[in-house]
């Protein structure tokens, strides 16, 4: 009778630990919503190219109102030019991309725009770090760079190239590859202008983003602390009730 109950407990207590595993599995996973680019001329050196990003709305309290695109390098921010976006929004260059956006959109939307580039540069593939930023002033940061086969929380959307055309060169740069101190200026200026104050107070996101790993570690250590608790707890519990009933 007593092996009986001990192992009854135990299995009580593998149910629990099970539990709990996926618990932590379900608060530390990656996002469900992500940021991502197709292009439809996928080939290094490619001319004329059309960049469609889509944004996935991670809020339900309120919509989408800009995006900030930080371009990699060999797109200059002059060679890019908003092809389509949600009815009024606009965009503006920065000094290292641009930003898009207007009238927030109705919560649970999706953000959707595309552009076009002048010329894509010879790499094997490009990182579009994105900055998305709501009506109620909540700020999604879509930054990280995954390296050597490894997963990260917040995936930049990143375009695949494939080798270039037989023939394919590398257009000289105009002029004005860099993008004046006006133009930098007309982005503060222009549509959702707190939406654009708050993205470009964030110049080095890479920093905010281990910021907020940080937070996110001291949160999972104490959660782990905790249930490692409750769980020694009823350990202790389950064999002195076996005990006692003995």
């Amino acid at each position: 009778m007593n092996a009986s109950r001990t192992s009854t407990a135990g299995r009580r207590l593998g149910v629990l630990a099970a539990a709990t595993v996926a618990t932590l599995a379900i608060g530390t996973g990656p996002a469900a919503a992500h940021a991502e680019v197709t292009a439809s001329d996928s080939r290094a050196l490619a001319e004329n190219v059309t960049l469609s990003f889509v944004s996935e709305a991670e809020s339900d309290a309120a919509g989408i109102k800009e995006l900030r695109i930080v371009l990699p390098k060999g797109i200059a921010p002059d060679t890019v030019a908003l092809k389509e976006a949600p009815k009024g929004w606009k965009l503006a260059a920065t000094a290292d991309g641009y930003t898009v956006g207007g009238t927030a959109l109705a919560a649970g939307t999706d953000a959707e725009h595309s552009v076009t580039v002048r010329q894509l540069p010879d790499a094997k593939s490009l990182a579009f770090k994105t900055v998305e930023t709501y009506g109620d002033g909540k700020i999604s940061r879509w930054i990280e760079v995954p390296g050597d086969g490894q997963q990260v929380e917040n995936p930049a959307p990143v375009l695949e190239l494939k080798e270039a055309a037989p023939g394919a060169e590398l257009i000289a740069p105009s002029p004005s590859a860099e993008p004046s101190a006006s133009a930098s200026s007309s982005a503060a200026a222009g549509p959702g202008d707190g939406a654009t104050a708050s993205a470009s107070a964030s110049s080095e996101p890479e920093a905010d983003a281990e910021e907020e790993d940080s937070g996110s570690d001291g949160v999972l250590l104490t959660v782990v602390a905790v249930v490692a608790v409750l769980a020694a707890g009823a350990a202790i519990w389950w064999v002195r009730r076996s005990r006692n009933r003995a």
